[in-house]
Protein backbone atom coordinates (compact mmCIF):
# COMPACT_ATOMS: atom_id res chain seq x y z
CA UNK A 1 0.00 0.00 0.00
CA UNK A 2 1.21 3.34 -0.77
CA UNK A 3 2.69 5.61 2.04
CA UNK A 4 1.13 8.96 1.95
CA UNK A 5 2.78 11.71 3.97
CA UNK A 6 0.70 15.05 4.62
CA UNK A 7 0.42 17.65 7.67
CA UNK A 8 -3.08 19.01 9.11
CA UNK A 9 -4.08 23.24 9.27
CA UNK A 10 -3.73 23.05 12.88
CA UNK A 11 -4.64 26.46 13.17
CA UNK A 12 -8.04 26.06 11.29
CA UNK A 13 -8.43 23.02 13.67
CA UNK A 14 -8.04 24.81 16.60
CA UNK A 15 -10.62 27.87 15.36
CA UNK A 16 -12.89 24.79 15.12
CA UNK A 17 -12.45 23.11 18.42
CA UNK A 18 -13.01 27.74 20.14
CA UNK A 19 -15.88 27.70 18.34
CA UNK A 20 -17.86 24.25 18.33
CA UNK A 21 -19.56 21.22 20.42
CA UNK A 22 -17.23 18.20 20.97
CA UNK A 23 -18.80 16.63 18.40
CA UNK A 24 -18.52 19.36 15.69
CA UNK A 25 -14.56 19.03 16.80
CA UNK A 26 -14.66 15.58 16.06
CA UNK A 27 -16.19 15.65 12.80
CA UNK A 28 -14.20 19.12 11.88
CA UNK A 29 -11.10 17.09 13.12
CA UNK A 30 -12.34 13.75 10.31
CA UNK A 31 -12.81 16.51 7.92
CA UNK A 32 -9.62 17.78 7.55
CA UNK A 33 -7.64 14.19 7.78
CA UNK A 34 -9.74 13.03 5.05
CA UNK A 35 -9.37 16.04 2.74
CA UNK A 36 -5.87 16.41 3.24
CA UNK A 37 -5.36 12.40 2.50
CA UNK A 38 -7.18 12.79 -0.77
CA UNK A 39 -5.55 15.82 -1.83
CA UNK A 40 -2.27 13.59 -1.19
CA UNK A 41 -3.73 10.63 -3.17
CA UNK A 42 -4.37 12.80 -6.08
CA UNK A 43 -0.56 14.09 -6.07
CA UNK A 44 0.48 10.35 -5.95
CA UNK A 45 -1.74 9.77 -8.61
CA UNK A 46 -0.41 12.58 -10.64
CA UNK A 47 3.19 11.69 -9.70
CA UNK A 48 3.54 15.71 -9.24
CA UNK A 49 2.95 18.47 -6.62
CA UNK A 50 0.92 21.33 -7.24
CA UNK A 51 2.89 24.06 -9.69
CA UNK A 52 5.03 21.38 -10.04
CA UNK A 53 6.17 20.71 -14.30
CA UNK A 54 7.18 16.69 -14.95
CA UNK A 55 7.10 14.77 -17.83
CA UNK A 56 5.76 12.18 -15.99
CA UNK A 57 2.93 14.61 -15.50
CA UNK A 58 -0.51 11.39 -15.70
CA UNK A 59 -3.44 14.14 -15.74
CA UNK A 60 -3.77 17.56 -14.59
CA UNK A 61 -6.06 18.77 -11.57
CA UNK A 62 -9.89 20.12 -12.12
CA UNK A 63 -10.60 21.49 -8.64
CA UNK A 64 -12.76 19.84 -6.36
CA UNK A 65 -16.69 18.74 -5.42
CA UNK A 66 -18.41 18.58 -2.46
CA UNK A 67 -19.81 15.10 -1.33
CA UNK A 68 -21.71 14.37 1.93
CA UNK A 69 -20.04 11.08 3.75
CA UNK A 70 -22.17 9.48 6.55
CA UNK A 71 -20.05 7.88 8.75
CA UNK A 72 -21.06 6.57 12.64
CA UNK A 73 -20.14 10.09 14.23
CA UNK A 74 -22.77 11.24 11.96
CA UNK A 75 -22.99 13.24 8.22
CA UNK A 76 -19.64 15.07 7.52
CA UNK A 77 -19.40 17.12 3.83
CA UNK A 78 -15.96 16.14 2.23
CA UNK A 79 -13.98 18.39 -0.24
CA UNK A 80 -13.53 15.50 -2.96
CA UNK A 81 -10.14 16.06 -6.02
CA UNK A 82 -11.20 15.40 -8.89
CA UNK A 83 -8.69 15.23 -12.29
CA UNK A 84 -9.31 16.43 -16.19
CA UNK A 85 -10.08 13.35 -17.42
CA UNK A 86 -12.05 11.87 -14.53
CA UNK A 87 -10.58 8.96 -13.91
CA UNK A 88 -8.50 9.43 -10.31
CA UNK A 89 -11.09 8.12 -7.59
CA UNK A 90 -9.77 8.53 -4.13
CA UNK A 91 -9.86 5.41 -1.58
CA UNK A 92 -11.53 7.06 1.70
CA UNK A 93 -14.77 5.76 0.44
CA UNK A 94 -15.74 2.83 -2.15
CA UNK A 95 -17.24 4.51 -5.39
CA UNK A 96 -20.92 5.15 -4.55
CA UNK A 97 -20.86 4.32 -0.38
CA UNK A 98 -22.22 6.68 1.55
CA UNK A 99 -21.39 5.42 5.14
CA UNK A 100 -17.77 3.87 6.51
CA UNK A 101 -17.35 0.05 7.07
CA UNK A 102 -18.37 0.22 11.18
CA UNK A 103 -21.87 1.48 10.02
CA UNK A 104 -22.33 -0.86 7.47
CA UNK A 105 -21.54 -3.98 9.17
CA UNK A 106 -23.76 -2.51 12.20
CA UNK A 107 -26.62 -1.75 9.81
CA UNK A 108 -26.18 -5.58 8.66
CA UNK A 109 -25.88 -7.11 11.86
CA UNK A 110 -28.78 -5.32 12.88
CA UNK A 111 -30.65 -6.78 9.57
CA UNK A 112 -29.54 -10.16 10.03
CA UNK A 113 -30.89 -10.12 14.07
CA UNK A 114 -34.46 -9.55 12.52
CA UNK A 115 -35.08 -5.86 12.89
CA UNK A 116 -36.75 -4.16 10.21
CA UNK A 117 -35.55 -1.48 7.55
CA UNK A 118 -37.96 0.89 9.50
CA UNK A 119 -36.33 0.16 12.50
CA UNK A 120 -32.76 0.05 11.31
CA UNK A 121 -33.26 4.04 9.61
CA UNK A 122 -34.85 5.16 12.85
CA UNK A 123 -31.57 3.69 14.80
CA UNK A 124 -28.93 5.02 12.65
CA UNK A 125 -30.76 8.49 12.96
CA UNK A 126 -30.39 8.22 16.29
CA UNK A 127 -26.59 7.69 16.00
CA UNK A 128 -25.68 9.84 13.57
CA UNK A 129 -28.02 12.58 13.47
CA UNK A 130 -29.04 11.83 9.88
CA UNK A 131 -31.62 9.32 8.34
CA UNK A 132 -30.99 6.91 5.47
CA UNK A 133 -33.93 5.53 3.32
CA UNK A 134 -35.24 2.06 3.29
CA UNK A 135 -33.99 1.83 -0.06
CA UNK A 136 -30.56 2.29 1.01
CA UNK A 137 -30.65 -0.23 3.62
CA UNK A 138 -32.14 -2.81 1.42
CA UNK A 139 -29.46 -2.27 -1.46
CA UNK A 140 -27.12 -2.56 1.47
CA UNK A 141 -28.09 -5.83 2.84
CA UNK A 142 -27.18 -7.00 -1.39
CA UNK A 143 -23.33 -6.57 0.26
CA UNK A 144 -24.04 -10.13 1.64
CA UNK A 145 -25.74 -11.95 -1.55
CA UNK A 146 -21.71 -13.18 -2.41
CA UNK A 147 -20.82 -13.94 1.06
CA UNK A 148 -24.10 -16.22 1.62
CA UNK A 149 -23.64 -17.43 -2.09
CA UNK A 150 -20.49 -18.71 -1.09
CA UNK A 151 -21.41 -20.06 1.71
CA UNK A 152 -24.12 -22.09 0.33
CA UNK A 153 -22.23 -23.15 -2.41
CA UNK A 154 -18.90 -24.59 -0.23
CA UNK A 155 -17.79 -28.28 -0.75
CA UNK A 156 -19.09 -30.57 1.08
CA UNK A 157 -16.50 -33.97 0.53
CA UNK A 158 -13.80 -32.50 2.85
CA UNK A 159 -15.73 -34.27 5.29
CA UNK A 160 -18.41 -36.70 5.49
CA UNK A 161 -21.61 -37.10 7.31
CA UNK A 162 -23.01 -40.09 8.63
CA UNK A 163 -26.56 -38.78 10.06
CA UNK A 164 -28.49 -35.68 8.05
CA UNK A 165 -31.47 -33.77 9.74
CA UNK A 166 -34.18 -32.69 7.33
CA UNK A 167 -37.22 -30.60 7.36
CA UNK A 168 -38.74 -27.69 5.32
CA UNK A 169 -40.78 -24.41 6.35
CA UNK A 170 -43.21 -22.24 4.66
CA UNK A 171 -42.61 -18.67 3.88
CA UNK A 172 -44.44 -15.81 2.13
CA UNK A 173 -42.97 -14.00 -1.13
CA UNK A 174 -44.27 -11.78 -3.54
CA UNK A 175 -44.50 -12.90 -6.45
CA UNK A 176 -45.90 -11.50 -9.99
CA UNK A 177 -47.78 -8.95 -8.28
CA UNK A 178 -49.06 -11.66 -5.81
CA UNK A 179 -48.08 -12.88 -2.49
CA UNK A 180 -47.19 -17.09 -2.91
CA UNK A 181 -46.31 -19.58 -0.51
CA UNK A 182 -42.59 -21.14 -0.19
CA UNK A 183 -40.73 -24.00 1.00
CA UNK A 184 -37.29 -23.72 2.68
CA UNK A 185 -35.48 -26.66 2.48
CA UNK A 186 -32.99 -26.94 5.43
CA UNK A 187 -30.57 -29.79 5.82
CA UNK A 188 -28.06 -29.49 8.53
CA UNK A 189 -25.72 -32.75 9.87
CA UNK A 190 -23.63 -33.88 12.76
CA UNK A 191 -20.33 -35.58 12.02
CA UNK A 192 -18.08 -38.63 13.14
CA UNK A 193 -16.97 -35.93 16.20
CA UNK A 194 -20.40 -35.39 16.79
CA UNK A 195 -20.28 -31.65 15.76
CA UNK A 196 -23.26 -30.29 14.14
CA UNK A 197 -23.39 -28.46 10.78
CA UNK A 198 -26.14 -26.48 8.54
CA UNK A 199 -24.86 -27.59 5.02
CA UNK A 200 -27.70 -26.59 2.49
CA UNK A 201 -30.03 -24.18 2.61
CA UNK A 202 -32.95 -24.04 -0.83
CA UNK A 203 -36.05 -22.11 -1.47
CA UNK A 204 -38.51 -23.92 -4.20
CA UNK A 205 -42.19 -23.43 -4.35
CA UNK A 206 -43.91 -26.80 -2.60
CA UNK A 207 -42.49 -29.53 -0.52
CA UNK A 208 -42.70 -32.51 -2.80
CA UNK A 209 -40.53 -35.54 -4.20
CA UNK A 210 -38.98 -33.31 -6.96
CA UNK A 211 -38.14 -30.81 -4.91
CA UNK A 212 -36.84 -32.81 -2.45
CA UNK A 213 -35.33 -34.86 -4.97
CA UNK A 214 -33.53 -31.70 -6.48
CA UNK A 215 -32.36 -30.20 -3.33
CA UNK A 216 -30.66 -33.76 -2.60
CA UNK A 217 -29.12 -33.31 -6.20
CA UNK A 218 -27.62 -30.03 -5.30
CA UNK A 219 -25.38 -31.81 -2.10
CA UNK A 220 -24.68 -34.25 -3.85
CA UNK A 221 -23.04 -32.14 -6.83
CA UNK A 222 -21.42 -29.99 -3.71
CA UNK A 223 -19.52 -33.53 -2.42
CA UNK A 224 -22.01 -35.04 -0.24
CA UNK A 225 -21.87 -38.68 0.28
CA UNK A 226 -24.65 -40.67 1.04
CA UNK A 227 -25.13 -40.73 4.70
CA UNK A 228 -25.98 -43.61 7.22
CA UNK A 229 -29.26 -42.27 8.12
CA UNK A 230 -31.35 -39.38 7.33
CA UNK A 231 -33.44 -38.00 10.19
CA UNK A 232 -36.77 -36.14 8.87
CA UNK A 233 -40.56 -36.45 9.32
CA UNK A 234 -43.28 -38.51 7.12
CA UNK A 235 -43.15 -36.90 4.22
CA UNK A 236 -43.95 -39.19 1.66
CA UNK A 237 -42.32 -37.51 -1.18
CA UNK A 238 -38.93 -36.56 1.09
CA UNK A 239 -38.98 -40.85 1.93
CA UNK A 240 -38.96 -41.54 -1.55
CA UNK A 241 -36.42 -38.84 -2.44
CA UNK A 242 -33.95 -40.43 0.06
CA UNK A 243 -34.61 -43.75 -1.34
CA UNK A 244 -33.95 -42.68 -4.69
CA UNK A 245 -31.04 -40.57 -4.43
CA UNK A 246 -29.11 -41.77 -1.32
CA UNK A 247 -28.69 -45.59 -2.13
CA UNK A 248 -27.53 -47.30 1.18
CA UNK A 249 -29.06 -45.15 3.55
CA UNK A 250 -31.64 -45.53 6.40
CA UNK A 251 -34.30 -43.21 7.37
CA UNK A 252 -35.04 -42.16 10.94
CA UNK A 253 -38.86 -41.46 11.15
CA UNK A 254 -38.60 -38.32 14.22
CA UNK A 255 -39.35 -40.18 17.44
CA UNK A 256 -40.82 -36.90 18.61
CA UNK A 257 -43.98 -36.28 15.96
CA UNK A 258 -44.31 -40.18 15.90
CA UNK A 259 -45.04 -40.81 19.35
CA UNK A 260 -46.93 -37.25 19.57
CA UNK A 261 -48.76 -38.61 16.68
CA UNK A 262 -49.61 -41.90 18.55
CA UNK A 263 -50.58 -40.04 21.76
CA UNK A 264 -52.99 -37.60 19.77
CA UNK A 265 -55.36 -40.90 18.87
CA UNK A 266 -55.40 -41.92 22.73
CA UNK A 267 -58.18 -40.48 24.59
CA UNK A 268 -57.43 -38.34 27.10
CA UNK A 269 -59.15 -40.16 29.85
CA UNK A 270 -58.94 -43.53 31.22
CA UNK A 271 -55.24 -44.24 29.16
CA UNK A 272 -52.83 -44.10 31.41
CA UNK A 273 -51.67 -47.82 31.16
CA UNK A 274 -51.00 -48.12 27.43
CA UNK A 275 -48.90 -44.22 27.53
CA UNK A 276 -46.67 -45.64 30.40
CA UNK A 277 -46.29 -49.17 28.24
CA UNK A 278 -45.61 -46.78 25.09
CA UNK A 279 -43.09 -44.81 26.78
CA UNK A 280 -41.41 -48.32 27.99
CA UNK A 281 -41.52 -49.18 24.29
CA UNK A 282 -39.54 -46.23 23.15
CA UNK A 283 -37.50 -46.31 26.14
CA UNK A 284 -35.71 -49.65 25.71
CA UNK A 285 -32.12 -50.32 25.84
CA UNK A 286 -31.79 -52.39 23.19
CA UNK A 287 -33.57 -52.71 19.39
CA UNK A 288 -34.76 -56.49 20.38
CA UNK A 289 -36.28 -55.24 23.67
CA UNK A 290 -38.35 -52.05 21.96
CA UNK A 291 -39.51 -55.36 19.52
CA UNK A 292 -40.37 -57.22 22.60
CA UNK A 293 -42.13 -54.14 24.72
CA UNK A 294 -44.05 -53.23 21.91
CA UNK A 295 -45.84 -56.80 20.90
CA UNK A 296 -46.26 -57.01 24.71
CA UNK A 297 -48.43 -53.31 24.17
CA UNK A 298 -50.61 -54.86 21.26
CA UNK A 299 -51.25 -57.98 22.50
CA UNK A 300 -52.32 -56.41 25.89
CA UNK A 301 -55.19 -53.47 24.52
CA UNK A 302 -55.30 -54.86 20.82
CA UNK A 303 -58.39 -56.04 21.25
CA UNK A 304 -59.75 -52.65 22.63
CA UNK A 305 -61.31 -50.52 20.16
CA UNK A 306 -60.77 -47.05 21.74
CA UNK A 307 -56.94 -47.44 20.75
CA UNK A 308 -57.37 -48.93 17.70
CA UNK A 309 -56.46 -45.94 15.47
CA UNK A 310 -53.35 -45.26 18.26
CA UNK A 311 -52.00 -49.30 17.80
CA UNK A 312 -52.67 -48.84 13.94
CA UNK A 313 -49.69 -45.58 13.89
CA UNK A 314 -47.88 -47.54 16.17
CA UNK A 315 -47.65 -50.91 14.28
CA UNK A 316 -46.97 -49.05 10.66
CA UNK A 317 -44.77 -46.93 11.37
CA UNK A 318 -42.77 -48.28 14.17
CA UNK A 319 -39.63 -49.75 11.97
CA UNK A 320 -38.53 -46.41 10.59
CA UNK A 321 -38.75 -44.87 14.29
CA UNK A 322 -36.22 -47.40 15.46
CA UNK A 323 -33.57 -46.91 13.52
CA UNK A 324 -31.61 -44.84 15.60
CA UNK A 325 -31.22 -48.04 18.08
CA UNK A 326 -29.05 -49.66 15.14
CA UNK A 327 -26.04 -46.91 15.88
CA UNK A 328 -24.26 -46.40 18.81
CA UNK A 329 -25.78 -45.58 22.12
CA UNK A 330 -23.80 -42.72 22.87
CA UNK A 331 -24.73 -41.10 19.71
CA UNK A 332 -29.07 -42.07 19.65
CA UNK A 333 -30.27 -39.22 21.53
CA UNK A 334 -28.38 -36.93 18.93
CA UNK A 335 -30.22 -38.65 15.76
CA UNK A 336 -33.51 -40.13 17.03
CA UNK A 337 -35.48 -36.70 15.91
CA UNK A 338 -34.93 -33.62 14.71
CA UNK A 339 -35.27 -31.50 17.45
CA UNK A 340 -32.17 -29.53 17.01
CA UNK A 341 -33.56 -28.93 13.29
CA UNK A 342 -36.97 -27.46 14.74
CA UNK A 343 -34.79 -25.01 17.56
CA UNK A 344 -33.28 -23.78 14.31
CA UNK A 345 -36.21 -23.50 12.31
CA UNK A 346 -37.25 -21.30 14.81
CA UNK A 347 -34.69 -18.99 15.10
CA UNK A 348 -35.21 -18.12 11.27
CA UNK A 349 -39.00 -17.95 12.07
CA UNK A 350 -37.99 -15.44 14.69
CA UNK A 351 -36.09 -13.21 12.16
CA UNK A 352 -38.48 -13.96 9.45
CA UNK A 353 -41.45 -12.66 11.36
CA UNK A 354 -40.33 -9.15 11.18
CA UNK A 355 -40.11 -9.29 7.29
CA UNK A 356 -43.81 -11.19 7.24
CA UNK A 357 -43.51 -10.85 3.58
CA UNK A 358 -40.33 -10.67 1.00
CA UNK A 359 -39.89 -8.95 -2.05
CA UNK A 360 -38.39 -11.47 -4.12
CA UNK A 361 -36.99 -15.05 -3.43
CA UNK A 362 -33.28 -14.07 -3.12
CA UNK A 363 -33.88 -11.51 -0.54
CA UNK A 364 -35.52 -14.14 1.53
CA UNK A 365 -32.84 -16.41 0.40
CA UNK A 366 -30.34 -13.72 1.58
CA UNK A 367 -31.64 -12.98 4.52
CA UNK A 368 -32.34 -16.78 5.53
CA UNK A 369 -28.49 -17.85 4.70
CA UNK A 370 -27.16 -14.88 6.67
CA UNK A 371 -28.79 -16.22 9.88
CA UNK A 372 -27.99 -19.87 9.27
CA UNK A 373 -24.32 -18.59 8.87
CA UNK A 374 -24.39 -16.47 12.12
CA UNK A 375 -26.09 -19.66 13.82
CA UNK A 376 -23.98 -22.09 12.51
CA UNK A 377 -20.96 -19.62 13.99
CA UNK A 378 -22.05 -18.83 17.22
CA UNK A 379 -23.69 -21.37 18.41
CA UNK A 380 -23.14 -24.58 16.56
CA UNK A 381 -19.42 -24.19 16.06
CA UNK A 382 -19.30 -24.24 20.16
CA UNK A 383 -20.94 -27.06 20.92
CA UNK A 384 -21.54 -30.94 20.67
CA UNK A 385 -24.38 -32.92 19.36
Amino acid sequence: MTQLQFNLDLDLLKVSIMNSTMDDVIKSAVVLILNEFMEKERDAYLQVSSYERSSERQDYRNCYYERDFTMSIGKIKLKVPRTRTGDFSPSVFEKYARCDQALILSMLEMVINGVSTRKVTHVVEQLCGESVSKSFVSSLTQKLDPIVNGWATRPLNITYYPFIFMDAMYIKVREHQQVVSKAVYIATALTKQNKREIIGVHIDHVESFECWSQFFKQLKSRGLQSPKLVISDAHQGLQKAIQRDFIGTSWQRCNVHFKRNILEKLPKKGSSDIRLMIKRVFEAVTIEDCRLFKAELIDKFGEELKYEKALQILDEGFEDTVQYMNHPEKIRQHIRSTNSLERLNQEVRRRERVIRIFPNTQSAFRLIGAVLMQYQDTVYAKKKG
